[in-house]
């Protein structure tokens, strides 16, 4: 079921992340490989190392996962999958997350010195990797020690060589300024997508520095009491286009800025193709307008 190199499935345009990293435009985020409530093992795994080889095969070179993420199942997996890896694969890995259980009520955060260093080398041993390209504090909500203490942590495994480049996950653009002053950020992550603007002000911010904005469920389209206001605008375009409503989703993420790095998940190798195909519809300014009008989004942090 690989392309083949078929070049319709290639992924167009990218993104550099630090400098040095250049991934294509669209990644894969691999949380969707993990058992119910992201957690436990894929049911089928056999079926997600197939479906991780396409996304290499399609031409995806950014990766996105956590430890969380089963826990501990999904970076697993993306090593059995793939490893030895292909030398242009990013993976982006994140810590500071603890599950106490299936429910999704029992997720925290911790942010101490000791328990972050053991996030990044236990990440290395799962992965089978001397290096994190890209290592993400998955959440600035931890109350044990102070926010600018766990960017010093980070700061310290990247200067002994365990981390390359340090990202960002579900902050503010105020807690980006403070990390900044501490330690470069090369990347950055949010909920973003047509129906939720959480990120907007990071997004905004990110794109001032230049720094990739990697939005999480970036075709996800509402379903509520809203969703028929959401579809009066996505519809005509997706006939116009000859695409789904998800597809048009994501190309507006690519057309709302150059730093954009959405990665949708799928546990289907045609969804992963629709998702790639999305990168080649060219929506007008005025289309793209239209859907950004759909949400009022936050105001500048300056």
């Amino acid at each position: 079921m690989t392309n083949n190199g078929n070049p319709d499935m290639r992924v167009p345009g990218t993104v550099t992340i630090g400098g040095d990293l250049v991934v294509g435009r669209i990644g894969f985020g691999a949380m969707q490989l993990t058992g119910p409530k992201v957690w436990g093992e894929y049911p089928d795994r056999d079926g997600g190392i197939e479906l991780l080889k396409e996304v290499v095969d399609a031409g995806i070179n950014f990766i996105d996962t956590a430890d969380v993420y089963g826990p501990h199942t999904n970076e697993i997996l993306i090593h059995d999958a793939l490893h030895p890896y292909p030398a242009d694969l990013v993976i982006a890995t994140k810590g500071g997350f603890v599950r106490g259980g299936p429910d999704y009520k029992d997720w925290d955060a911790v942010g101490n010195r000791v328990y972050l260093r053991q996030c990044v080398y236990t990440s290395l041993r799962r992965l089978d990797l001397d290096r994190i390209d890209l290592y993400y504090l998955h959440a600035p909500t931890a109350s044990d020690v102070p926010f600018e203490q766990q960017m010093e942590t980070l700061a310290e495994l990247q200067q002994e060589g365990l981390i390359r480049h340090i990202g960002l996950s579900n902050l503010t653009a105020a807690q980006l300024r403070t990390a900044q002053r501490i330690v470069e950020i090369a990347a950055v992550t949010a909920h973003y997508n047509v129906g939720v603007r959480l990120g907007a002000e990071l997004l905004e911010a990110a794109e001032r520095d230049g720094i990739p904005f990697s939005p999480w469920h970036p075709a996800a389209i509402p379903r509520d009491h809203t969703a028929s206001r959401f579809s009066s605008i996505l519809q005509p375009i997706a006939k116009e286009y000859g695409v789904t409503v998800q597809q048009v989703a994501l190309a507006w993420q690519l057309h709302r800025s150059p730093t954009m790095l959405p990665i949708p998940g799928t546990t289907n190798v045609a969804h992963m193709a629709e998702n790639l195909a999305a990168a080649s519809v060219s929506l007008t300014p005025v289309e793209v307008e239209a859907i950004t009008d759909l949400v009022t989004e936050a105001g500048s942090d300056k």
